[in-house]
């Protein structure tokens, strides 16, 4: 269940005020991050799939956030989608610099999701074929898919995290789609 789907406007309010007040006093920024550690951590270790270093970007992230709360923009969304935004990023350059191997945990159900989506009839050996190419993908068509089909994302919190329309995540996620289509079509001959 995404984090953003259930803020009323009074919570979002009560939010920006503590964000307001740890600006000039980072004491106040512990509610938010006892909100928020847990979502940013999973969201991480997803793609990580390492505990310590998990850990340690989350870390990271909430230093970051902390230290750049002054630039942060209320816009009516929770805080959490500035986080996300700010864990993207950062595992993003975690994975440039350290030229880690990037983890990618989706069950069965997920790329049975991913099957009907493309409207390709399910067939168990398919599975591994499937998995090589979401491996293949670029790693912007990669946390869209992830976020879509494993997270269960709506478009609208996935444009959020990566600073792109929900029009533009709609049509990169169709291209990605259809990717993935054409090649599982060609395996099918």
């Amino acid at each position: 269940m995404n984090a953003s789907a259930f803020i009323k406007s009074e919570d979002l309010e009560q939010e920006y005020a503590i964000i307001q007040a740890s600006i000039s006093n980072p004491e106040y920024f512990g509610p938010l991050y006892e909100k928020y550690y847990k979502s940013i951590f999973r969201f991480l270790y997803q793609r990580l799939n390492s505990k310590d270093q998990a850990h340690d970007l989350t870390a990271d992230v909430f230093i970051k956030a902390l230290t750049n709360l002054k630039q942060y923009e209320y816009r009516g969304k929770p805080f959490i989608s500035w986080l996300y935004r700010i864990a993207y990023n950062e595992l993003m350059q975690f994975f440039r610099q350290k030229k880690a191997q990037r983890i990618i945990n989706a069950d069965i159900q997920d790329l049975r999701f991913i099957q009907e989506e493309a409207e390709i009839v399910y067939f168990e050996e398919f599975i591994p074929h499937i998995q090589h190419l979401i491996t293949a993908l670029h790693a912007e068509e990669l946390s869209l898919l992830e976020m879509r089909y494993f997270e269960r994302r709506p478009y609208k919190e996935i444009a959020e995290i990566l600073e792109i329309t929900e029009v533009n995540a709609k049509v990169k996620m169709h291209r990605i789609i259809e990717k993935l289509k054409l090649q599982l079509h060609q395996k099918k001959k």
